[in-house]
């Protein structure tokens, strides 16, 4: 009982400070985006978003290590074998060192395609030089993250995000303050980059400070341990290929097929839709070390109430979230920027299918990346990517940006939406999936139907102004919760993951 209020407490901890990581990140993103717009352009926005995308094409490079080394992780932990731990810093620490200098290399190789992927009215000026910035921000990050992937998988990954909060906030602040005086993109990457490089070293150094023995020398490790490490490795890699093929696709296709200019108008969406997501993502990824920990010490029957907890939670969650975002986002564009950016409300629908499958998946996800179910769902993955890429290309042709994102959902719901289910359910909790299909299918519905009733509410208000916007939101806001509440307020999750709130607090009174 005690181990497991334990792992509880951890988790709180790691999704309190992640989500207060992001709620000062989503403010000042919005400040950052719209001193942004007016000072550098729209343009530069679209190359910005542009950028991202081929640096997350580039990270592919790291064949997965990131997630197989966190799974490495898990039982010596548990185990507090502090030499295997060493054993294995050691191993990914000169893995990493290759890793960045691929990274580099590859990156410097792209260099001369740059003019074609750019889709603009006008020249862009040291394209190069912006390009290079922003890929050193992201090589240094895998120089340290050998060491703060220990955090991580100890269930201490707050301390990371401590960390990050301040260097964030400083980043964005001083990218604000070089806007408004100078309106110049490369000092605006290069305070970027230096920031980065200041936030992982600084992190590094903590995790070396908490974990002092990994500095130690030791002996390799087997022979045996690195051919299990590279056979998850190779599951992990396709994962990681077709995941990148998958999300990070869409402003490239957008650039060739529609304009540079357009990456812009849809990164702005993409702003509000990943911070929202990444708010909900890391209420799970909060707990994927402790279900390790979970899949290593308990059987069946706790994986599976465990389970249940957290789809219930991301019911509930995503009947709220996805038909606010799809019925507020556009007059929120509107106003924050004005009625040009707006794209529309069924291409919010399609990124509102693409958001909803991006939550409800979480608890999935957290298990797969704790039991290492990778290794048997890889192919599905691949399958995904393979049909999105070419329904993108192709829906983008008829439909424009509606087809691109819409094409993604539709490789979801098509492949890994009902496959990797499948494989959980009957191997981890010895349970028959189609409770969690129906379970699914019916939330789907119960968002359809809210959207649809959210469409009849909004015919009554005019939006002129934010204070509008506001009171809109409250309405659709409020109503949301209710239905929620209304349907899931008794499902056993729910009461599962209130009865373990009480044993907390219970344990916290105690302990005061």
């Amino acid at each position: 009982m005690k181990s497991e209020i334990g792992r509880t407490k951890r988790v709180i901890e790691n999704i309190s400070y992640n989500i207060i990581n992001q709620i000062i990140t989503i403010i000042l993103s919005f400040v950052s985006r719209t001193v942004f717009i007016w000072g550098i352009g729209i343009g530069y926005l679209g190359i910005n978003g542009l950028f991202s995308d081929i640096l997350s094409l580039l990270s592919m490079a790291d064949l997965g290590f990131n997630t197989a080394m966190t799974y490495s992780f898990y039982k010596p932990l548990v185990k507090k074998d502090y030499l295997k731990i060493t054993q294995l810093t050691n191993f990914y620490k000169k893995v990493y060192n290759i890793i960045a200098i691929v990274i580099t290399v590859l990156g410097i190789c792209l260099v001369p395609f740059l003019p074609k992927l750019i889709n603009l009215d006008y020249d862009i000026p040291n394209l190069t030089i912006y390009y290079l910035l922003s890929l050193l921000s992201v090589v240094v990050s895998y120089l340290c993250i050998y060491k703060t992937t220990i955090l991580t998988a100890d269930q201490r990954g707050f301390v990371i995000t401590k960390i990050t909060i301040i260097t964030n906030t400083l980043k964005t602040v001083f990218q604000i303050i070089s806007i408004l005086i100078w309106k110049n993109y490369i000092i605006y990457l290069m305070i970027g980059t230096l920031v980065a490089i200041i936030n992982n070293l600084y992190a590094s150094h903590i995790a070396s400070k908490e974990y002092p023995f990994i500095k130690n020398d030791s002996e390799p490790i087997s022979k045996l341990e690195k051919e299990n490490i590279f056979n998850n490795l190779k599951s992990v890699f396709l994962y990681k290929v077709s995941s990148v093929l998958l999300n990070a696709t869409d402003n490239i296709l957008i650039s060739i097929l529609l304009g540079t200019v357009m990456v812009g108008y849809y990164s702005n969406y993409l702003l509000l839709q990943t911070k929202i997501t990444t708010i909900i993502s890391l209420v799970f990824t909060s707990m994927t070390a402790s279900i390790g920990h979970l899949i290593v010490t308990e059987g069946k029957e706790k994986r599976y109430e465990i389970f249940q907890c957290q789809q219930s939670i991301s019911f509930f969650i995503c009947g709220i979230i996805i038909p606010c975002y799809v019925l507020l986002v556009d007059e929120f564009i509107n106003l924050w920027l004005g009625n040009n950016y707006e794209l529309g409300f069924i291409v919010s629908c399609a990124i509102g299918l693409n958001m909803y499958l991006g939550c409800v998946l979480q608890p999935l996800w957290s298990y797969r990346e704790a039991t290492g179910l990778y290794r048997r769902t890889k192919w599905i993955m691949v399958i995904c990517a393979v049909i999105n890429l070419l329904l993108s290309a192709i829906l983008g042709k008829i439909f424009g940006i509606f087809g691109i994102i819409v094409a993604s959902g539709i490789a979801r719901v098509s492949t890994y939406v009902w496959y990797e289910p499948h494989i959980l359910f009957r191997e981890y909790f010895g349970v028959h999936e189609k409770v969690y299909y129906s379970q699914l299918f019916r939330n789907m519905f119960l968002i359809i139907f809210m959207v649809l009733i959210g469409k009849v509410i909004s015919d009554y208000f005019w939006i002129n102004s934010f204070f509008k916007w506001i009171q809109k939101a409250i309405v659709i806001g409020i109503s949301a919760v209710v239905i929620a509440f209304f349907i899931y307020g008794r499902n056993k999750g729910i009461v599962i993951f209130k009865k373990k709130m009480r044993d907390i607090l219970i344990d916290l009174r105690n302990s005061l």
